[in-house]
């Protein structure tokens, strides 16, 4: 059923046909002994279809739970199988930060539709959520936040925070504003309860760490996570506090990119949604763009071995080696390559050292060449005699050097360029290494072994 068409209104709920009053009856008692969490689990692993059933079953309360720890993709198709009263009930219960999240899913005509059914406060910062760049920490932060003004005390703030109630999404780290909303410090929900009543804020507020709004979600995320943060301001411009990001969206918005990153690494694209609910042309959509590319840089590798064939044709033995040098090599470059990201990710290394950690990478490709060459060359003679084996050697040595070299060069200049380093790390790193090993392999040849 579609029913997210801009102007069309979702269609009214169905019972599956397949499901009858004994099945719902055991569905409905499954769920009901679960948590929030574990039923989500259950959920999401559905099929389409039955996932609209069993949510159906959940109590009101618990829906919207289990409503909110889906993934948004999976509130979209949801969407399109509930009653229009259920809907509005759900979206408004969301927080305006995954709000914000679910409209991106939604068609712009379903989204003007639910955003007029709500509240002029939550309208107001849902809306102004959408506002800001797509993947910034202004999307993703939450507006509903206590604050408190920097002439206050201690007695006071306290007063004030137990006011706020369930209104803002945490009073455990909150901003301190001068006058214009300007964020001056911040302090601890812990600071306040031991501090005498009296003292002014200013007197026991620390320094602000902040985000602003336009700033990339996964920089504002990893402030969060490296200080250790509970949340932290964002701010505009003109350093006015405008929502807060917290610890939990901190650690959403890391899994994700962490995710995207090891999906991109091993050649292919993310898939946004659990495993089990995605489709199998979702699956072959998200692999067959990147195998295409990689079909297309490993023909460079046949060009190759076409150039040399004459080599070939004149030491078989030759063509024994390929594939070992050929996966040692795409080996030792995924490894820099997956070294240097995660450094980069946890902010160990920057583009700027771009020359320190080539360098080193080079000596650590010239140390496991050295190594490898050492262990493999007594069998590499028994095999093919010991001139192929001299060969074997030095080229071993050649191709982990340029490996690690390219490893560690290609994900610094991609960050330097604006691209994401995971997009271009392992499986193309492999591919040139590939394409070059075997250049090197082959001029090596024709001048050991004079052919």
């Amino acid at each position: 059923m579609v029913a997210s068409t801009p102007g069309q209104h979702p269609p009214p709920e169905q019972h599956h046909p397949r499901a009858d009053a004994a099945e719902l009856r055991a569905l409905r008692a499954r769920l009901a002994a679960l948590d929030p969490a574990e039923a989500t689990n259950v959920i999401e692993r559905m099929p389409n279809d039955e996932r609209a059933i069993a949510f159906r079953l959940l109590p009101k309360g618990e829906a919207l739970e289990v409503f909110e720890n889906l993934d948004p993709a999976l509130q979209s198709e949801l969407i399109d199988e509930l009653r229009e009263e259920t809907i509005a009930d759900l979206v408004a219960g969301l927080d305006p930060d995954d709000r914000a999240r679910l409209f991106d899913e939604l068609p712009a005509g379903l989204v003007a539709k639910l955003l007029s059914g709500l509240s002029p406060s939550e309208r107001s910062m849902t809306t102004t959520l959408l506002g800001y760049p797509e993947n910034s920490a202004g999307r993703r932060m939450t507006p509903e936040v206590a604050w408190l003004p920097v002439d206050m005390t201690a007695g006071r703030a306290i007063e004030r925070l137990r006011a706020y109630g369930d209104a803002a999404e945490t009073i455990y780290s909150v901003p301190v504003l001068a006058e214009g909303r300007r964020v001056v410090g911040v302090v601890s929900l812990r600071r306040l309860l031991l501090s005498d009543p009296a003292t002014p804020l200013g007197e026991i507020m620390s320094e602000p760490v902040w985000a602003e709004a336009t700033d990339d979600q996964e920089d504002a995320a990893r402030q969060v996570r490296e200080g250790g943060f509970i949340a932290i301001p964002i701010v505009d411009h003109e350093s006015r506090l405008v929502g807060v990001l917290t610890v939990d969206d901190a650690m959403e918005i890391l899994e994700d990119e962490e995710d995207e990153d090891a999906a991109r690494s091993g050649g292919t694209e993310p898939l946004r949604r659990p495993y089990l609910s995605t489709s199998l042309f979702g699956l072959v959509k998200a692999r067959v763009v990147w195998l295409l590319v990689l079909i297309v840089a490993a023909s460079l590798t046949v060009g190759v071995q076409s150039f040399f064939e004459e080599e070939l044709d004149t030491v078989v033995a030759l063509a024994l080696f390929i594939p070992l040098l050929i996966g040692t090599g795409g080996n030792a470059g995924a490894q820099a390559a997956t070294t240097v990201v995660r450094a980069m990710a946890v902010e160990h290394v920057t583009p700027g050292d771009i020359l320190r950690v080539v360098g080193r990478e080079v000596l650590v490709g010239a140390m496991l060449g050295a190594t490898l060459a050492t262990v493999g060359f007594l069998p590499a003679m028994l095999v093919a005699g010991a001139p192929i084996a001299v060969v074997l050697a030095i080229t071993v040595v050649a191709v982990c050097t340029l490996a690690t070299t390219a490893g560690s060069a290609v994900p610094l200049t991609a960050r330097k360029v604006g691209v994401d380093p995971a997009i271009v790390s392992a499986p193309f790193i492999a591919t040139i290494v590939d394409t070059l090993g075997l250049i090197i392999y082959f001029s090596v040849a024709k001048v050991v072994l004079g052919i």
